[in-house]
């Protein structure tokens, strides 16, 4: 897999205007130097859609869900009374503790989570996924190059939780399951703030993206009249 091959065919079906993927990946060594972010790190993701790569890790990041879902820190024993007592995300603790259960996020053994976009990237190898900021033209088409190949029910899901769960946990068990499931994401009230009104995440797991890199040309994405009256819209917006 290139990655301006890939840069190519995304542009040539979403148009100039629709925004590059993040790639993220865990590694032993940072790629930038990055400041703490209080509270949500999507705060921090905004720099790296203007081209500002970030390397996370347990100190510079300050929500302890956020250390928790990317796997640097285990779980705050509070979390499921926040989630449901407080934020009221969850009707009992219990709830938040069983969704955590079946999530199976386990610590990882890297020192960075790093985030770049994918015109700075050097390959794909050793990625979790790529996160697209999609408006619902975008994630229409991402969406329907995910269903062309695929028949599951679950070929796009949209799972509870938090932002950086949403994104970066469910593609690591994702991988880890070498699954098919793409993911709708950002629904989150408390990561809304950081990204346009418009925008909801899609994340393609690295493990159903082998998959996909193959398929983007064969779908509808390319000379279909449906969709390139799509493509004038997102291009006009």
């Amino acid at each position: 897999m290139d990655i301006s091959t890939f840069i190519t065919n995304y542009r040539e079906a979403f148009g100039a205007h629709a925004p590059l993927p993040l790639l993220f990946r865990y590694d032993d060594t940072p790629i930038a130097e990055t400041e703490k972010t209080n509270g949500c790190f999507f705060k921090r993701l905004h720099d790296v859609r203007q081209g500002q790569p970030a390397s996370l890790n347990a100190d510079n990041i300050g929500c302890g869900g956020g250390k928790f879902y990317t796997g640097f820190a285990p779980m705050n024993a509070y979390i499921p009374d926040f989630v449901s007592q407080k934020e009221h995300y969850k009707q009992t603790p219990e709830m938040v503790t069983g969704y955590i259960r079946d999530l199976d996020v386990r610590m990882t053994d890297k020192a960075f989570l790093n985030f770049m976009r994918l015109d700075q990237a050097p390959s794909f190898d050793h990625m979790e996924g790529l996160l697209f900021f999609a408006t619902p033209d975008i994630l229409s088409g991402l969406c329907a190059w995910a269903f062309y190949d695929n028949n599951d029910a679950d070929a796009v899901t949209t799972l509870f939780g938090s932002g950086c769960s949403t994104v970066v946990a469910t593609a690591v068990r994702e991988n880890r399951l070498k699954g098919k499931r793409t993911f709708i994401g950002l629904f989150d009230p408390s990561a809304r703030p950081y990204v346009g009104p418009d925008e909801l995440s899609f994340v393609i797991p690295a493990s159903r993206f082998t998959s996909m890199y193959d398929t983007m040309r064969q779908s509808c994405l390319f000379g279909t009249h449906a969709w390139n009256k799509v493509k004038t819209r997102i291009e006009h917006t």
